[in-house]
Formats: C-alpha cells, structure tokens, sequence
C-alpha cells in the first residue's frame, strides 16, 4: 500500500522491499508503472481488491502493508465510480498540467473545487492535476463526486493496525534511513533516471527524495543540501501522516506501541484479528 513503490525503476529511494523477502512471501503491488505513468488510489483500490481475492482464494490471509492514507481509503471507504472521461481531451489537458508551476496547479484547485482544496493542494502536483481534471472534463467537482457518485465497490473487511512511534523516534530513523538510502546509491538510481528521458514532473520523479537528488544532480544543490532537503521533506510528510491517522481511521482501529518486542506486537495483531473476525 505505497504509493511510490508501483513505480518500476525507483528501489532505493522507496526503501522497496528486497528481492530476496519476496522470494520468500508473495508480494503485490510493487514495479507496476514506469515513474511517466499515473497510478491513482482509485486504480489500486481495483488492483488490490484483485490480489486480495486471490490471496483468499488459496487459503492465506492478505496483509496490506504501507503508509498511503487514500489508497487505505479506496478500500475501507471505496471511491465513487468513475465518469468516462474523453482520453483525447484527458491526455492534452494533462499534457499542460504537468507543464505548470505547483502555485498555478494551487490557484486552479482553489478556484475550480474549494471544498478539496486543502487537501488536493497537500498532495502535491499529482493529485492537483487530478481535482484539475474531474472538475474541467466533467464540469462537476471531484469533492462532488466523492459525495453524491455510488460507491464502485462494497468495502473491505479489514483489521486495521497503527504502529505507533514516538515523534523523536520517526525523526530520528528518518535521518538514520536518508543516510542509508545515499550511501547504497540513491544518486546513481537517480542520475539513471534521469539518463532515461524522465523530468522532474512525472509523477514518480515528484516522490520526495527523488526531486531532492535531481537538484543535487544538476549541480543546483549540494548533496550535504540534497539530504538536509530529503530529511526535511521527510519529517513534513510524516507529520501529515500522522494528522491523516488521527482524523481518518475507523474506531476500530488498533494503535500499538511499536517499541514494545515484536512478540508482544505481534500478540496483540493476532488478538485484534481473532476479535474482528469474530466480528464479522
């Protein structure tokens, strides 16, 4: 469930997991787009519910792991259904989105949807184009959509789980993994990126890390900069995470101390699931 870890070609900068656990359990929704192309919550909350059937189908339990707040929501809270929207039209218009600055996206999302300004604006260029999008091609605004459209699909039975840190802690293993992230070789998966035709505006080029080595690549920035930018990038999202944890998340929901030992973590996930399927 990670919004960064779909795009082929980008290992290092996610953190993705290594070849050798997935040759150990079956993993899903990893190098599915190359960093040009798209993947919405919408798209993933249709492909997961495809690799969760199936894990179910064979008698295992699917576990959805990451920090994607909308794409969790595309499952617990599905999304409306979609309008057809003209691919002509769509592909210019996104054509000329890309090309604009974050503070023209911005003002566009203001004036065009209101309502979902602040948090269209909060994730980044990506998800601007998209409110941009709906509200231009079907003259309806996507927080309309999400309000009066139906559901696409019934929600999924879920345990919900929060693995809860001290912020010094995040903190301080987000600079301890920006250190590690450079010396396995985040500037050289950048600079092949780049080397491949792929901006700074394509969707996958836009995750934080990559648009920080980019500048440091071009010589517009430091790497001692670079990383204090990575770092501070970082932190910011992880404040937002927390804050969309706080607001967004069923009552259900388990928070467990993550500095307890794993075992004890673990117990309380197998007891959290023995209760919900009772539940259900």
């Amino acid at each position: 469930m990670d919004s960064r870890q779909v795009y082929k070609g980008m290992d290092i900068g996610t953190d993705k997991v290594r070849a050798e656990h997935r040759d150990m359990i079956p993993h899903h929704g990893l190098d599915l787009v190359t960093p040009r192309q798209r993947y919405s919550a919408g798209q993933f909350g249709r492909d997961a519910r495809l690799w969760v059937d199936g894990i179910a189908s064979r008698g295992a339990l699917p576990v959805i792991v990451g920090g994607s707040g909308f794409f969790l929501r595309t499952l617990l809270s599905p999304m409306f259904t979609e309008p057809v929207l003209d691919p002509l039209r769509r592909e210019r218009l996104r054509e000329w989105l890309g090309a604009q600055s974050n503070d023209t996206l911005s003002r566009f999302v203001r004036a065009l949807d209101p309502d979902r300004a602040e948090v269209s604006v909060a994730g980044g260029p990506q998800r601007m184009a998209r409110t941009i999008e709906v509200s231009l091609l079907t003259g309806v605004t996507l927080s309309r959509w999400h309000v009066e459209a139906p559901a696409e699909a019934p929600c999924l039975p879920a345990v919900v789980i929060v693995l809860n840190l001290p912020r010094e802690e995040i903190d301080r293993r987000i600079e301890e993994r920006v250190c590690r992230m450079v010396e396995k070789g985040l500037e050289s998966e950048v600079r092949e990126l780049l080397a491949s035709g792929y901006k700074d505006k394509d969707p996958g080029m836009t995750a934080t890390g990559y648009r920080e080595m980019s500048r440091y690549v071009r010589g517009d920035a430091s790497l001692a900069e670079a990383k204090k930018e990575i770092v501070a990038s970082t932190k910011k999202y992880s404040r937002r995470q927390l804050t969309w944890i706080r607001h967004q998340l069923p009552d259900h929901t388990v928070t467990i101390n993550a500095t307890q030992p794993v075992g004890l973590q673990a117990d309380t996930v197998l007891q959290a699931l023995n209760a919900r399927v009772g539940q259900v």
